[in-house]
């Protein structure tokens, strides 16, 4: 029997929570840096949108997904891009998971550091000031893309 990959489902108040962040994104308030992503439906083909925190690490940015592999993950794997928005700014992007270990410890250390406040609860104890064994333990839990706006 294999094991499911990681997903916390977010609750009734995350989901309200996430409704009122993403409207507000999609009106031009960004809370903190907040983003609107849309990407593409591997099934319905339709776009979906959840406000994410777009992370900048070392002169690129990131997108972490604190709650595992969500359906987010799961079409950004198969649409290979999205778009964010802001208000009426809307930056496509393509997006490459990155699998090298060593670098996503990196980008999810400094993710926890900004945004750890909002996330911890997700990362099941580890946090940004965890070992490196104990977040490399937990980076395959925690998909992260680099993002490229598209000019």
């Amino acid at each position: 029997m294999s094991q499911q990959p990681y997903y916390l489902q977010a609750n009734a108040f995350a989901q309200r929570l996430n409704t009122v962040v993403g409207w507000l994104a999609r009106h031009g308030v960004s809370l903190l840096g907040s983003a609107e992503l849309s990407v593409r439906g591997r099934k319905s083909g339709r776009m979906q949108r959840i406000p994410v925190n777009p992370h900048q690490y070392e002169g690129a940015q990131y997108l972490v997904s604190a709650r595992g592999h969500s359906q987010w993950v799961r079409n950004m794997r198969a649409a290979g891009g999205g778009e964010l928005k802001v208000g009426r700014r809307v930056r496509a992007f393509t997006a490459v998971e990155i699998a090298d270990d060593e670098q996503k410890l990196r980008i999810v250390r400094a993710y926890l550091e900004r945004w750890g406040w909002e996330v911890n609860q997700y990362f099941k104890g580890v946090t940004a000031k965890s070992a490196d064994a104990e977040l490399l333990a937990a980076c395959p839990d925690h998909p992260v893309f680099r993002i490229t706006v598209e000019s």
